[in-house]
């Protein structure tokens, strides 16, 4: 009997194919907006964990000025200079520090240019951010400290300035700078924030502070913990070095922060989890939209199909059995709605993942989740209906017209 009501359904449903679809549209669009926008939302987060990942491990920056800044301040905070670098480098929870100055200007080679960041440190910064030489080699002890005249470049850089010849060994200029190409990192793919992190060409600190900026400012220091010790422990033994040479009385708030990476990392996903939380809730509106869709729908089926309700009423058929085949063909109606809304969501997924460039990570879960809440969607909306079309009496059935 159960197999019959079901092919009574499916008659019923391929004999209006263009109300049917209709019919199940709403529950398509709830199901793939709600399984699009969490495997989007998913594969976000992993990629937000593997750049941070791909900036090192037990990873802190030390940064000038205060960490929370209210409207309409200005931070006059001093910057740090390279004798505080080096009174970091002293401190045994430190396994290496790198000071970090910034700068964009254009690199030329031959008749061609390209606009990129240009970062001085030293070599100490390619072990902290997890850099890794494709070819070529680091700077050296003499290089770092003298200056030198030399540099090392991102696959981005490479791509636009040399094509796909070996950059390695040639000269490159980098605004009245001109320097020897020594190495080429490993490319490392789009950041946190989308931004290219190949997009970059890193020169020794006192080049970049002596040629391109000209002062001896450092607007921020990398750090790396040694291994075993805490976050806590490292960031406290850095605060208190940093007040005593920025001559902090007790009592006074730091002009300065020290921000962990993890923390960072934390945030991001949190902030990822709401919006995604946030997206997923409106998306699942257009769920209820469709049940109520299916519901209507079902209301006009069976005032349509009065007569043959009640044949089927006059030749003995039970009450519960109309209830039954109406029901099913709701349930049926959002099986399909659903089934093509999880082809069409993880489609969408895959899609959105490959244009911004992050993992495709559909959630297994989610996807039973949300097959079985348009099946719940069925039988709820589809069962008031079917006890209307239950509830009919055989003889006035027979004389509708």
């Amino acid at each position: 009997m159960l197999w019959e009501t079901v092919r009574l359904a499916f008659t019923a449903i391929i004999r209006n194919a263009l109300r049917s679809f209709l019919t199940v549209l709403g529950v398509v669009i709830g199901v793939a907006a709600v399984i699009a926008m969490v495997t989007v939302g998913q594969g976000s987060s992993e990629q937000v964990s593997s750049n941070v990942e791909s900036l090192g491990t037990n990873v802190l920056v030390l940064r000038s000025g205060a960490r929370m800044m209210g409207p309409g301040t200005r931070d006059t905070a001093p910057a740090f200079k390279l004798a505080d670098v080096e009174a970091l480098r002293e401190l045994t929870v430190l396994s290496a520090v790198a000071p970090v100055v910034s700068a964009s200007e254009t690199a030329v080679y031959g008749n061609t240019n390209r606009s990129t960041s240009i970062t001085g440190t030293t070599s100490d910064y390619l072990e902290i951010g997890g850099w890794e030489i494709a070819r070529g080699r680091g700077f050296t002890t003499l290089e770092d400290k003298s200056g030198a005249n030399v540099c090392i470049i991102g696959e981005t850089v490479r791509t636009s300035l040399f094509g796909a010849t070996d950059s390695t060994g040639e000269t490159i200029r980098v605004k009245a700078i001109s320097c020897e190409v020594i190495g080429l990192l490993t490319a490392k793919g789009a950041g946190s924030f989308g931004q290219d992190q190949d997009d970059i060409i890193i020169m020794p600190v006192r080049t970049v502070q002596r040629r391109l900026i000209g002062d001896q400012d450092v607007a921020s220091v990398s750090m790396q913990l040694a291994s075993g010790v805490s976050t806590d422990r490292g960031i406290s033994e850095i605060e208190t070095l940093m007040r005593e040479r920025r001559r902090i009385e007790i009592g006074e708030e730091d002009d300065f922060s020290v921000t962990d990476m993890k923390e960072i990392a934390s945030m991001l996903n949190s902030v990822n989890s709401v919006l995604t939380g946030l997206l997923s809730s409106v998306a699942a509106v257009s769920l209820l939209v469709g049940g109520i869709g299916i519901m209507n729908i079902m209301l006009v089926s069976v005032t349509e199909r009065t007569r043959e309700i009640g044949i089927r009423l006059a030749v003995g058929a039970q009450a519960g059995q109309v209830l039954m085949q109406f029901l099913v063909e709701a349930v049926v109606l959002s099986v399909i709605g659903g089934v093509i809304g999880i082809l069409t969501g993880l489609g969408l997924a895959y899609v959105a993942a490959r244009i911004m460039v992050i993992p495709f990570a559909p959630n297994a879960s989610v996807v039973l989740l949300a097959f079985v809440f348009s099946a719940v969607v069925g039988v709820i909306f589809g069962y008031f209906p079917a006890r209307a079309a239950a509830r009919l009496d055989p003889i006035e059935a027979l004389r509708h017209q």
